[in-house]
């Protein structure tokens, strides 16, 4: 079939005009009582024909004609998910009695969306998800705690494909409604010359110095992602206009999409707003919100200085050189953008003063962009109106890889849910660890991270903070930083893999590999997973102790910071042997340590002091640093 193009492009335009509508309320007005899954199973309904329209069912090879079989799956996707939109009100309250119509609609959506997903992605989720379903299967067959309750295999099918907690739960809701109205936006930028007036002003800013372009992003998403307690919405919305500047300067995709996961994935625990949760950990603590800022702040501070080293020191190591004066813009070239600025100005309006739903906001500010770039334009660029419309396609095609991911989280987080998994595991964690505060950080720490997968932070914090977070303190560790480990660790599975959803929206933005993108985000995010073990035992770090004792943290912890992140990126001066490295990793990790660790901690600060001084001098005397480097500093 060599016609697909054209039913692939209206599939896509009628993919993200559904989202403006449900975003817009549109159903209301028209006096349709709608159940939200309807509407995501409505943009499932067009998102399964897209992908086995446009991809090929070997990765990696061009198509010239869809064959007929890919046709008759897209045509059987949309028969599937089409009767589960329409009776879904019928069928949500058959699960338990697992007609045949629910069952095997149920079997084939799920083998559709992973076929599907393995287009997109390739095998490791599918493998992943796979493992999680046989879990269901045969959870009563394993011994112990991690027992799960028998499923019998009709009524997981309907469960997964119907229910509110499957494909069409809390991932698919984020997906199907702010990352669309994101994308769309992103998308609009790039038309309208918005993409290169950002690129042009960071230039200005930060191009007379090295991997500038990660040096914006972190800055950038740390202060919205403070604001905007979604690291997703917050990946979309800034990533669309950071991810393509960073791999303009040099970068890798996959570091370049990890570098805005991280960075927008932290604005949650970045002071003075952050995330939702930080309200509901003074609830649950009945302390000041100030208090919660306060503990907050210094760990916020090492992460972002963690990540703003290593963009230095990638940008040193890949020989990434200053950006000549003359290919600087000017300022006054650049000033004719600013009428930009007013769409995003009436974003941030729209979310913090007039609390509007992200989606909503971001809608009316891709029309407040549409109207000043018809009228103003940039650089030579003035679309037509038939462009911005065309746009709409655009973005349909460019988050059919998110939808996918977004419907196949739901299958883990069903399993989760219906096999008693997440309870088991919390509980398993409380048993085991309950007289030992090392081993029950090292737990409540996977856990987190487990129940994460796919959930948004409030959602994990909320369970972690009921069922672990007393455990901690139980063992003789500080309330507010027992809440905090929680919080940091059930923040972090959005860049961590199997299921890090934060890291593989930036990596569909990229266009880099979803798990490549993931591991390259732990990697930069490693501070995250070290510092809540370390205010954990000495809540020195947390702004709690004696001013000199918590000075002395900070500093040490600093340079602590510093070391690791040379080691992590072989680079200080110039390349780093593996024993350097090595070297700069035991040093950094020794200066990290807070004085109150543990006993003798005092002991280890000093000798990482000393050690990572020593290291640092001898590199500052290589006579040889790389060439590359000297150039591009």
């Amino acid at each position: 079939m060599k016609t697909a193009k054209p039913v692939a492009d209206i599939l896509a335009a009628c993919l993200v005009l559904t989202a403006i509508g449900w975003a817009m309320s549109f159903q209301r007005r028209l006096g349709l009582d709608l159940y939200p899954q309807q509407f995501f199973a409505a943009v499932l309904f067009f998102t399964l024909p897209i992908a086995y329209l446009t991809m090929p069912a070997r990765r990696g090879t061009e198509r010239q004609a869809v064959p007929l079989h890919d046709v008759a799956l897209a045509a059987v996707s949309m028969l599937a998910v089409g009767y589960v939109a329409i009776a879904y009100p019928t069928l949500v309250l058959q699960i338990f009695t697992r007609p045949p119509e629910l069952w095997i609609t149920g079997l084939i959506i799920i083998l559709l969306t992973l076929e599907a997903l393995r287009r997109s992605t390739g095998w490791a989720l599918v493998l992943i998800i796979a493992a999680f379903i046989l879990y269901a299967l045969i959870g009563d067959m394993i011994p112990g705690r991690l027992q799960g309750r028998p499923q019998n295999w009709q009524l997981l099918a309907g469960y997964i494909a119907v229910d509110s907690n499957g494909i069409l739960g809390l991932p698919m809701s984020v997906a199907s409604t702010v990352v669309i109205a994101f994308i769309l936006f992103g998308v609009l930028l790039g038309i309208t010359g918005g993409s290169q007036f950002f690129t042009d002003a960071a230039m200005i800013l930060m191009g007379r110095f090295r991997g500038g372009s990660m040096k914006i992003a972190v800055l950038a998403s740390g202060l919205f992602g403070s604001i905007s307690g979604s690291a997703v919405a917050n990946v979309v919305g800034t990533g669309v206009v950071t991810i393509p500047m960073i791999k303009k300067d040099g970068y890798p995709a996959h570091k370049a999409g990890a570098i805005e996961a991280v960075a927008s994935t932290g604005g949650q625990l970045m002071p003075p707003v952050m995330g939702a949760a930080a309200f509901l950990m003074a609830e649950f603590l009945a302390v000041p919100y100030s208090e919660i800022v306060m503990a907050a702040l210094l760990p916020a501070i090492l992460y972002y200085v963690a990540l703003f080293i290593q963009a230095d020191l990638e940008a040193a190591k890949l020989g990434i050189r200053r950006i000549p004066a003359s290919q600087i813009p000017r300022g006054q070239m650049v000033a004719v953008g600013l009428h930009f600025v007013l769409a995003f100005a009436v974003l941030i309006y729209l979310l913090f003063w007039q609390r509007y739903q992200p989606e909503r906001a971001a809608l009316w500010s891709a029309l407040a962009l549409c109207a000043t770039a018809l009228v103003f334009g940039y650089g030579g660029i003035r679309p037509g109106v038939r462009a911005l419309l065309g746009s709409i396609a655009r973005t349909g095609y460019s988050v059919v890889e998110i939808l996918l991911i977004s419907a196949a989280s739901g299958i883990v987080i069903a399993v989760l849910n219906i096999t008693g998994l997440s309870f088991n595991l919390t509980y398993a964690l409380v048993q085991i660890g309950g007289g030992s505060a090392i081993l029950l950080l090292l737990l409540s720490a996977i856990v987190c991270i487990i129940l994460g997968m796919g959930l948004p932070t409030l959602g994990v914090y909320v369970l972690l903070a009921a069922l672990v977070a007393p455990a901690l303190i139980e063992v003789g560790i500080e309330p507010i930083a027992a809440h905090l480990y929680v919080l940091y660790f059930g923040m972090m599975s959005m860049i961590t893999p199997p299921i890090a959803l934060a890291a593989f929206a930036a990596a569909a933005i990229a266009k880099a590999p979803a798990m490549a993108t993931g591991w390259a985000a732990m990697r930069f995010g490693w501070a995250a997973y070290v510092i809540p073990v370390l205010f954990a035992f000495s809540p020195t770090l947390i702004l709690i102790g004696d001013p000199g004792a918590v000075l002395f943290a900070a500093l040490t912890a600093a340079l602590g910071v510093w070391l690791i992140s040379a080691s992590l990126a072989g680079f200080f001066r110039g390349r780093l042997s593996r024993f350097k490295r090595t070297l700069f990793g035991v040093a950094g990790l020794m200066a990290l340590v807070p004085e109150g660790a543990f006993e003798g901690a005092l002991l280890t600060d000093v000798i990482g002091i000393v050690m990572g001084m020593l290291l640092i001098v001898s590199e500052l005397l290589r006579r040889n640093p790389d060439p590359m480097t000297e150039a591009s500093q």
